[in-house]
């Protein structure tokens, strides 16, 4: 193909296409587990350019949070607009039904992010998950008006739903599972 005529990607083009499959990477081996060697083979680049593009592999994990907690907040604006009332119980209970479907269909973003919490001994990844749920409660609070002991079920309800959904207890018909599954939203 001649030159002219190829399209050549930018960095903003690759840095999204490395941040894709690192997510997948860092799904399947956390943190400590993925090399990035790995991520930059999956993503179709050197390493020397992920280099370029992420100085080492904890920046590039800090930057897959960051893009994760902007998808989480993606899904929270859609939950609100699509809430069937403004009252801050209706538009909890959208922001509910849309994270467990969220993260029923999107396992990878789940399990990075609990790869994440995994990883808050390193102080760039605690600061950027800490961050992470900071903007996740206060768009909680501005966008409901919910009360802190509402909003707080909320987060609670769904990181036992991260648990559940990683550990497959949906594939378990166990007194436990039922327990622990009762009252989540269905996808």
């Amino acid at each position: 193909m001649p030159i002219a005529s190829r399209k050549l990607s930018t960095a903003e083009e690759r840095r999204s296409t490395v941040l894709r499959t690192a997510i997948q990477a860092f799904a399947a081996r956390g943190y400590y587990g993925t090399t990035t060697v790995e991520v930059a083979k999956a993503a179709g680049i050197s390493q020397a350019y992920l280099y370029r593009l992420f100085p080492d592999k904890e920046e590039l994990f800090v930057a897959v949070i960051d893009h994760c907690a902007a998808l989480l907040r993606d899904n929270m604006v859609d939950a609100v607009a699509k809430a069937r009332s403004r009252e801050p119980e209706a538009v909890l209970d959208a922001m509910r039904t849309a994270y467990a479907q969220l993260i029923d269909s999107d396992r990878d973003l789940l399990r990075v992010l609990m790869h994440a919490n995994c990883a808050a001994s390193e102080p760039p990844i605690r600061e950027a998950i800490r961050t992470c749920y900071a903007k996740q409660v206060e768009y909680v609070r501005s966008a409901s008006g919910a009360s802190d002991d509402r909003i707080r079920s909320l987060v609670a309800d769904g990181l036992l739903t991260n648990v559940l959904v990683a550990v497959g207890a949906d594939e378990v018909d166990a007194p436990w599972t039922r327990t622990l599954l009762a009252g989540r939203h269905p996808t």
